[in-house]
């Protein structure tokens, strides 16, 4: 069996290749390619004769697939799998495994390394201090007693609740599958965008949660309230995100992902939105979440060639 890595997937070479020995033994023949490219042609040439891919974020579509006839086997080294040509893939009946559950803790604490930096205004304070200046107009808020509001509650939605309770916030949650956990009110969405003071959001990108925060959403939200999104970008309209943020509908906002893979363009709307924090897709990206994305890819492939495949979307 010939397994290629497509990219490089955050841990050094050699143990990323130590591991899979590990794991696979002698079962698979691994090539691995240590760049990271997009173009269909170059895909096509690294997966033309492979039994099964491993890949992150990779747009992974059917003029890539179509052209590899052996693959069988499609491990999507990240959580969402949008990006990969799943019905396509049904029709081919090639299995496609995620690992989900590697960034749980790695998003939460970049959740809250944002709400934080909105509520205490520390970008501008370390602005202000270096040239001179005083807290002067940056007194902030604290957590202790915020309604916070989870989008969607999986395993990062549940992490994300777990530590706002441990702030000391009353936490709410919105999801299509109502779940009885204790310390967490389930609440409409609706409910949720106008009661709370902090939303943040958790759900996979798909047709029922395209564009789910619009400007009619935004508009139920409190002038105090702020919104984080570590999800997926198209779940929110970003214009009218941007508008709601310099007309002062909302508070504040904190941004992790966008309609597109970074780098952003730089006449991007949300650039020019007030009071925004801005990250480059990097909710995921730890030291330690790359390790057990590591060891959750090489399982995967490990119990699809034992026939007891997981994970699988």
């Amino acid at each position: 069996m010939k397994l290629v890595i497509l990219e490089p997937l955050g841990v050094n070479k050699d143990k990323l290749l130590g591991m899979a020995k590990d794991a696979l033994g002698s079962d698979a023949e691994i090539i691995y390619y240590d760049t990271r490219v997009e173009d269909t042609e170059t895909l096509v040439e690294r997966s033309k004769e492979a039994d099964a891919v491993a890949l992150s974020n990779l747009p992974y579509k059917k003029e890539v697939i179509e052209k590899c006839p052996n693959l069988k086997m499609i491990c999507v080294a990240f959580t969402g799998v949008d990006h990969v040509d799943l019905n396509y893939c049904k029709e081919r009946d090639i299995t496609v495994c995620n690992c989900a559950g590697y960034s749980t803790v790695a998003v939460a604490d970049l959740v809250f390394g944002m709400v934080i930096s909105l509520y205490r205004n520390i970008i501008p304070c370390d602005k202000v201090t270096r040239e001179g200046g005083t807290k002067n107009g940056l007194v902030g808020f604290e957590l202790a007693g915020k309604k916070f509001g989870i989008v969607g509650s999986g395993e990062i939605g549940i992490r994300t609740a777990m530590i706002a309770k441990a702030f000391g916030c009353e936490v709410y949650a919105y999801s299509r599958t109502k779940k009885d956990i204790e310390g967490i009110k389930f609440v409409d969405l609706d409910t949720l965008m106008s009661t709370c003071d902090i939303v943040s959001l958790h759900v996979p990108l798909n047709d029922s949660t395209k564009g789910l925060i619009n400007k009619e959403k935004l508009a139920l939200m409190k002038e105090s309230a702020i919104l984080i999104n570590t999800a997926r970008g198209p779940v929110v309209d970003s214009n009218a995100l941007a508008e709601a943020l310099n007309s002062g509908k909302i508070a504040g906002a904190g941004v992790d992902v966008f309609e597109v893979e970074p780098p952003i363009p730089t006449e991007h709307v949300l650039f020019g939105a007030k009071n925004l924090i801005v990250t480059p897709h990097v909710a995921f990206a730890t030291a330690e979440a790359f390790e057990k994305r590591a060891v959750i890819v090489f399982d995967n492939i490990k119990k699809w060639i034992m026939g007891k495949p997981q994970n699988v979307m």
